[in-house]
């Protein structure tokens, strides 16, 4: 059997709490889920999820699309009549 390290971290109490809690769920305790991600980490030589990160207004303007807000135009003439308008 390898020869086991500690790792010593600070980590807010309440995440703590929560991510025991459902790991517990899952069968396993906060180290063993710990060395999950970091085993998965080494293999794929990575995070082994996405990290992104989307400006707000980016969001916002996909919300937008996907509940059907916005506006559509038959021509760029149209578009630009918008756009040149003088409302809000």
């Amino acid at each position: 059997m390898a020869a086991t390290g500690r790792l010593s971290m600070r980590i807010d109490e309440d995440l703590k709490k929560e991510a025991s809690e459902l790991y517990q769920n899952m069968g396993m305790d906060l180290s063993t889920a710990i060395t999950i991600f970091l085993k998965k980490s080494v293999n794929e030589q990575a995070l082994p999820f996405e990290v992104s990160y989307t400006p707000k207004h980016i969001a916002q303007a996909l919300r937008e699309v996907e509940i059907g807000e916005t506006k559509t135009y038959s021509s760029v003439e149209d578009l630009m009549k918008d756009l040149n308008s003088d409302e809000d």
